[in-house]
C-alpha cells in the first residue's frame, strides 16, 4: 500500500467536461487510476486542495469538492509554511505560498511515496526533479515520486 497525496487537478480531471482528445484521455486516466487505487492505497490531500477547487469556477466542480470531501485531509502545520517557505525562497516552486510549493511541502513532510498531479509544468516535472530531491535532502525530507495518474496506472498483479 501507497500513501499519495492527490493535488487539485486530480479531482478536476475527474469530472473533466472538454471533449478534446487529450481532455479525455485524462480524465480516463484519471478516473482508471483514482477508482482502483482508493481501494488499495492510502490516498490523502489536504484543504489547501478543498480551498482551491472552492475558489474555482469550472462545470463538475461540485462533484470535484464532493470527492476530495471522502479523502483524509493531512493538516497543514507551521512547519509545512516553513517547508514552503524554503522552496520559493530557492526559487524551486513558483511564489504562491499556497500553491504548487504547499502541495510539494505536505507530501514531502507526510512521507507520501508519491504526489499525483497533473500540473506538469512545476510538480510532475523531471527536469526539476534533482533540484527538489537536494533540497529536500538538506531539509531532511522525503522526496515523493510527482507522477501522473497515468503512471501509476497497473494492472494489479505485479507478476504480469
Amino acid at each position: 500500500m501507497s500513501r499519495i497525496y492527490i493535488e487539485t487537478t486530480i479531482p478536476s480531471f475527474y469530472y473533466e467536461v472538454r471533449t478534446d482528445a487529450t481532455m479525455v484521455a485524462r480524465r480516463q486516466w484519471t478516473r482508471e487510476w483514482f477508482d482502483r487505487s482508493i481501494l488499495f492505497d492510502e490516498i490523502v490531500t489536504s484543504a489547501a486542495v478543498l480551498d482551491e477547487l472552492e475558489r474555482g469556477t469550472f462545470p463538475g466542480r461540485a462533484d470535484a469538492i464532493l470527492l476530495i470531501q471522502k479523502i483524509t485531509p493531512l493538516q497543514i502545520t507551521e512547519d509545512i509554511r516553513q517547508i514552503v517557505r524554503e522552496y520559493i525562497d530557492r526559487k524551486l516552486m513558483p511564489a504562491d505560498p499556497s500553491g504548487d510549493a504547499l502541495h510539494l511541502a505536505i507530501a514531502s513532510f507526510y512521507g507520501c511515496e508519491f504526489l499525483a498531479t497533473w500540473n506538469c509544468k512545476h510538480l510532475a516535472n523531471a527536469n526539476k526533479f534533482g533540484a527538489i530531491a537536494r533540497v529536500n535532502g538538506k531539509l531532511g525530507l522525503a522526496v515523493p515520486a510527482l507522477v501522473t495518474p497515468l503512471e501509476l496506472i497497473g494492472t494489479g498483479d505485479e507478476n504480469e
